[in-house]
């Protein structure tokens, strides 16, 4: 009976960032890797959809139609009007662009076959900061001007003039550092979490169901039923990660339209 109990296989090796560094689908080059192929993938997939949803637009809506719809009407009102206000509109196609192409990277990650959430690569995440650094800091300067714009920044308006040695560094700082690193690492470090969360339970239980140890066998169908449930805890976080760097831009240009900010 003892044999039952004792694994004859090498002893489980969990999952690590390594799992996240994926080699070269075409020669060397660092350019063909799966997660630039997904974002690549992403573009074609949102284009296609939203052509198709929109080619035949009709008064009464088809399901593909009122899918799109649904989808632009969301960022449009619950986000660009609710949060920017009567300026909303000339913002929207950047935050529609934005919320649907962080989604569809994102919700890659639970897709069979593909199962790898491009935002789990922190450059991808940079880069969408940075562009809504530029958008909402373009703004701000464009409405006030460059010299009020940053003025408002570091000199925050009916603070005490001998408070500004301690608030300036700390504004100055938020509005150029802080900003946009919290967008990008919110948005990759809960992908990275999550996606490292799901290679676990799904890794754990092939382990145990391949390995010689009788007790790790019967346990194993628990780790696969806690990676299955954690899949769809998994989307609600990859579509509110898309939801809250959305948000976040724009209240960054809610807060640059605003004459004191």
């Amino acid at each position: 009976m003892r044999s039952f109990f004792i694994a004859s296989s090498p002893g489980f090796v969990p999952p690590s960032t390594n799992d996240f560094n994926l080699p070269p689908s075409i020669g060397d080059s660092p350019y063909s890797t799966k997660p630039i192929f997904l974002v690549f993938l992403s573009v074609i997939l949102i284009s296609a959809f939203f052509i198709a949803a929109s080619r035949k637009a009709a008064v009464v809506p088809g399901k593909l139609q009122f899918a799109g719809e649904s989808v632009y009407v969301f960022v449009r009102k619950s986000i660009g009007e609710e949060i920017i206000g009567h300026e909303f509109m000339r913002f929207v196609p950047f935050l529609f662009t934005l919320f649907t192409f962080v989604i569809t990277n994102n919700v890659f990650g639970i897709v069979p076959l593909l199962q790898f959430p491009a935002m789990s690569h922190v450059a991808f995440a940079y880069v969408l900061a940075i562009f809504s650094f530029i958008v909402f800091h373009a703004v701000g300067i464009k409405k006030q001007g460059l010299i009020k714009y940053l003025s408002g920044i570091a000199f925050m308006p009916g603070v005490p003039k001998f408070v500004y040695i301690l608030l300036t560094p700390i504004e100055i700082a938020t509005f150029f550092i802080v900003r946009p690193l919290t967008l990008s690492l919110r948005l990759f470090a809960n992908m990275f979490a999550g996606h490292l969360l799901l290679l676990v339970f799904i890794s754990g239980g092939h382990y145990m169901l391949t390995n010689d140890h009788l007790l790790l066998k019967i346990l194993s169908p628990f780790s696969f039923a806690m990676g299955i449930g954690m899949s769809f805890f998994e989307f609600m976080v990859q579509c509110l990660q898309a939801y809250i760097i959305t948000l976040l831009t724009a209240l960054f240009i809610a807060g640059a339209l605003a004459d004191e900010h």
